[in-house]
């Protein structure tokens, strides 16, 4: 197969182990930086192009698309979905997860474990807001934040009220969520393919830190999920539409509760926590389901 790869960056470690693992299975795989490809959108030949060439004969395209750029990279991949290509993940699928609220309600409505999450737009809601999600400590998050940037653990009311206030004042959109204090500072990183999970890794969060993503000095090792943990990841990329994502799950005295739906999850963490090769399961994946026009959406929405 002739497989896409959007990607700002080539040498990233996520994007060189899938041209590996693809290559390495037999595929031709090209890497395309996203914001370079521009499109031609009619209603007789629409078409993509790229450094001054019109794309043709892809099977299959991955996109790794960064958070900064969701709005010009879902509208790529769009295109992509138009002229037949199969994605990995599907670009309504993808700017749900990047959408926090919408992504929390989804999994509201399918009964999937959360945290008691609090949104408001009005500062006079502020008490309200705070009791609601149990009252301090609590977390506050900016809905635009990626990789534990714009997240705070408020630790009193008072803290609680001031943080709010400074970011409504800036007219930031928010989230408030309990802190759930018995996860220690940790949470699971569950890497789903398909209607499994391929691997999974505990993060620990450093000393005085309560945020466990790696970029901020988290560290990661194997562990073993329970059957529930494993079916609510399963469940909360199935909410999102995801074939591929990064369920962060945190074990909490009601059982798990998903933090968030990663629809690019890094590769590197998980593979060298856990010495399992993610890329070739996520080829064999696409080798498995890649059809032509074998989308949900087939470019709608």
């Amino acid at each position: 197969m002739k497989i896409a790869i959007l990607s700002r960056n080539p040498r990233l470690y996520s994007t060189r182990r899938l041209v590996e693992a693809g290559e390495a299975r037999g595929h031709e795989m090209v890497v395309l930086d996203t914001l370079h490809c521009y499109m031609n959108i009619n209603s007789r030949e629409p078409s993509m192009h790229y450094q001054g060439n019109a794309l043709h004969g892809f099977d299959a395209v991955i996109p790794r698309i960064g958070a900064s750029i969701t709005f010009y990279g879902t509208a790529v991949l769009r295109q992509f979905e138009m002229l037949g290509v199969y994605p990995l993940n599907e670009s309504v699928a993808i700017s749900r997860s990047r959408d926090k609220l919408r992504s929390m309600q989804l999994l509201s409505r399918k009964g999937i474990g959360m945290p008691i999450t609090g949104f408001a737009h009005s500062p006079d809601d502020i008490p309200d807001l705070i009791q609601m999600v149990g009252g301090a400590p609590l977390v506050i998050k900016l809905l635009e934040g990626t990789q534990g940037i714009g997240v705070v653990l408020a630790e009193t009311r008072k803290a609680a009220e001031s943080v709010i206030e400074a970011f409504m004042g800036l007219k930031a959109n928010i989230m408030v969520q309990e802190f759930i204090k018995e996860a220690g500072g940790a949470d699971i990183r569950c890497f789903v393919v398909g209607d499994r999970v391929v691997a999974a890794m505990k993060r620990q969060a450093a000393e005085g830190e309560f945020r466990s993503n790696l970029h901020r000095g988290g560290t990661a090792k194997l562990v073993k999920i329970s059957p529930e943990e494993r079916s609510t990841a399963v469940r909360a990329a199935r909410t999102m539409g995801l074939n591929v994502a990064g369920v962060d799950i945190l074990r909490s005295n009601h059982g798990p509760v998903v933090m968030e739906v990663n629809s690019s999850p890094g590769i590197q963490g998980i593979e060298e926590a856990t010495g399992i090769d993610v890329a070739s399961k996520i080829m064999m994946f696409i080798e498995k389901t890649a059809r032509t026009h074998n989308t949900r959406t087939r470019g709608q929405g």
